[in-house]
């Protein structure tokens, strides 16, 4: 197990943990580990998921939030009462 796959799943970034993540499952479908190997590479691996799942769902709150927020503050524009510029000539 090399240094990344030893720390706290909750120190790494979302990219190393998704990295990681992907390393695991390669190592898994290759095949080549001994079972216990792969049951410890299979458990981080599912440690990583449940992390990395969590960390999609707080951001895509935020980003609601966020739009939520940006909706309330603009005005809508009712444009359709707007002169046509589709025969201006340039």
């Amino acid at each position: 197990m090399d240094n990344q796959q030893s720390r706290p799943v909750e120190s790494l970034t979302f990219k190393e943990a998704s990295v990681e993540l992907e390393q695991i499952v390669r190592a898994l479908e290759a095949g080549d580990l001994e079972l216990e190997d792969a049951l410890g590479r299979y458990a981080r691996g599912v440690e990583l998921l449940k992390s990395l799942r969590e960390r999609l769902a707080t951001a895509e709150q935020k980003v609601q939030v966020l739009m939520d927020a940006t909706d309330a503050t603009m005005s809508v524009v009712d444009t359709t009462a707007a002169p046509s510029t589709a025969f201006i000539n340039e």
